[in-house]
């Protein structure tokens, strides 16, 4: 178990205060003229030798991305662009930095930009994060009038930092879809290549970063590189925020070590499963975009990218969702297959028509209304959707449908069998028969 005064987000749960006096007496702002006084090179490399991957869900090594821009600012300047439209269901984590951590954030933008020769910095919101975007302001409005941020700022780097409410929409998740609606267009992926990097906002080079990726980076500079890759397992170092939500006793947002086993983390900070550990049924680790995990193979597994990523899921952002022996998984899987249909931006054909095509499958399929050829059909429609967009939402809409029938195929089977026992043709199954089955 991660010990207090080894935690990067000290106020995560908003019990001290989030101004920029409070945050100097937690360590914030120390030693930055330091940081950026050091050559972009340096501070790449020790990024680089944390260890630190992207928690936006890739795992992106960090340090790496970040070497991709160009090393000369030519005529085009460079922007730094921070992903705060968190819209993956059950991830609650950098909403809880913007509105009680933002001066770590702000920080670690300052570094950032340096580290890549950006002195404009952009962080898109999401459009429901109405108090978020407000508290980020704030402490924008802070850094500017104490000289941090800015024109002539005290730590010598130019860096202006500008916060951009989005409207609500999941694809500007996507890195180049928030490009296109930060530049004022429809929220629509962009080909690739040419990549952020080389073509971005405006056609510069461009890294977007997530909100937690940005935010550990002034600690990491403070308590060195060799601090951060001491935490956690190999490749997959440091410390990470995880939602927990679903069947606990106490769902919660919490830092952790890297690669903490699943069943210390959930009885050390959730207080167990609901109804005891026996009837833990499944678990989708890493928010909905990731395959679900079975019980029996995720109790003792260790919470990080590698080791999700051996059972066919992943780590994600690690909003993990907990499902009991109540959970009907035909109808909890259905609901998150509307999500993609619904989120679907409609530019590549196998994702605006797979995604509607496999909830109305799904929807009949939680009835038992289905044939149990039509199982087979609809994990081959989840193929051809995934890895043939442009962008990942057709993978992150593909998964979690192939995680339900490869662990759960049985309560499929079941369901439609009940369904044609029943002597009413048109009668669908009743709750309770449908939960008989599942058992």
């Amino acid at each position: 178990m991660l010990q207090d005064q080894v935690r990067i987000f000290t106020n995560l749960y908003g019990l001290h205060d989030p101004g920029l006096k409070g945050a100097m007496k937690r360590g914030n702002w120390h030693n930055t003229k330091k940081f950026v006084s050091m050559s972009r090179e340096q501070i790449v490399n020790e990024v680089k030798a944390s260890g630190l991957r992207g928690r936006g869900g890739a795992g992106f090594p960090t340090g790496l991305k970040w070497s991709f821009m160009p090393r000369e600012v030519g005529e085009r300047p460079h922007y730094l662009v921070v992903n705060a439209d968190e819209s993956e269901p059950g991830t609650c984590k950098d909403r809880e930095i913007m509105r009680h951590d933002p001066h770590l954030l702000i920080e670690g933008c300052l570094i950032a930009g340096r580290a890549m020769g950006c002195q404009a910095g952009y962080i898109y919101v999401r459009g429901e994060f109405i108090r978020e975007r407000e508290a980020l302001q704030r402490a924008i409005d802070e850094a500017y009038e104490a000289k941090l941020i800015g024109k002539n700022n005290k730590h010598g780097w130019d860096f202006d930092l500008y916060v951009h409410h989005g409207a609500g929409a999941y694809i500007c998740g996507e890195e180049t879809a928030l490009l296109e609606s930060l530049e004022g267009k429809k929220g629509q992926p962009r080909m690739k290549p040419p990549f952020p990097a080389n073509v971005g906002l405006y056609g510069a080079p461009t890294t977007i970063n997530n909100v937690e990726s940005i935010a550990v980076v002034p600690d990491i500079m403070r308590r060195g590189a060799g601090w951060f890759s001491s935490l956690g397992l190999e490749n997959n170092t440091g410390t990470k925020l995880f939602c927990i939500s679903g069947h606990v006793n106490n769902p919660c947002n919490v830092e952790e070590e890297m690669g903490i086993p699943f069943r210390e983390l959930i009885d050390k900070h959730c207080g167990g499963i609901r109804g005891g550990w026996s009837n833990l049924k499944a678990v989708i680790p890493g928010g909905s975009s990731v395959r679900c995990v079975p019980a029996h193979q995720i109790v003792d597994c260790p919470m990080c990218f590698d080791n999700l990523a051996k059972l066919k899921s992943g780590l994600g952002t690690a909003a993990v969702i907990v499902m009991d022996k109540s959970t009907d998984m035909i109808k909890a899987i259905a609901r998150l297959a509307y999500f993609y249909k619904h989120e679907s931006c409609g530019q590549c054909t196998p994702c605006r028509e797979g995604t509607g095509w496999m909830w109305r499958v799904l929807t009949r399929m939680i009835e038992g209304r289905a044939e149990k050829r039509e199982i087979d059909m609809l994990l081959d429609v989840s193929r051809q959707i995934e890895g043939h967009t442009i962008c990942a939402l057709g993978d992150a809409a593909a998964w979690p449908v192939q995680g339900l029938i490869t662990h759960f195929r049985h309560e499929i089977e079941a369901r439609i069998d009940q369904y044609t026992a029943n002597p009413d043709p048109d009668g669908a199954v009743s709750e309770k028969v449908a939960m008989e089955a599942a058992e």
